[in-house]
């Protein structure tokens, strides 16, 4: 293993408290669905590409209104962040500056861009990740973006940590091992690794 590749909602931190509230702003003052979205309903789509998303969460709408009105929702969403930011997994911070002492760290994720950016920048992460790579920048399924940001940064042996049975299908197309983080937002039953808190990390590679 020569780097560690990390999701970001329910592995880093969780952001659905902040992300409901700006989603239900767009909502309200950019369409006219009779709709409040709850923190556990993102939990559940969270990891999902943008399509996805949209189709689940605005089905009355047509294809193209359902993603003019995500775009707007992740606008919001990322102005928002800013400020009222999600809250990192206990241990986070300090376990992943020890980790950058001895590997490459970097994220891969589901999410629109600049979504990755205000995470690093609202807590502090920013130093220990040498890069990221989002479907927002891509537009191709979550597995051929980690094999695109494994490529561009030459890594050989990386490993991925992540939440959902998403990601571990992920990592079964980009061929890579896949670490399950059940503290997070989904579950992978047959996970063959697996972390109770993020802090485990340390006991399997430093």
């Amino acid at each position: 293993m020569d780097s560690i590749i990390f999701d970001v909602d329910g592995t880093l931190w969780d952001s659905t408290e902040s992300v409901a509230a700006s989603w239900n702003k767009a909502i309200r003052e950019h369409s006219s669905l009779n709709l409040t979205l709850e923190p556990v309903s993102l939990s559940r789509v969270f990891g999902k590409t943008m399509t996805e998303i949209a189709d689940t969460l605005f089905p009355s709408l047509s294809a193209d209104e359902r993603m003019k009105l995500l775009e707007v929702c992740f606008d919001e969403e990322n102005r928002y962040l800013e400020d009222h930011p999600g809250i990192l997994y206990p241990d986070v911070a300090r376990t992943l500056k020890k980790l950058a002492s001895r590997y490459p760290l970097y994220i891969v994720s589901n999410c629109q861009c600049g979504y990755i950016e205000v995470l690093l920048r609202t807590t502090g992460l920013g130093p220990y990740i040498k890069d990221h790579l989002c479907f927002g920048e891509t537009q191709v399924p979550k597995g051929k973006t980690i094999r695109k940001l494994i490529v561009k940064n030459r890594l050989q042996s990386p490993v991925y940590v992540g939440d959902t049975q998403g990601d571990a299908d992920s990592c079964k197309t980009a061929g890579i091992p896949f670490i399950f983080a059940e503290y997070g937002f989904g579950d992978v039953p047959d996970a063959r690794m697996r972390i109770q808190t993020f802090s485990d990390l340390e006991k399997l590679y430093l």
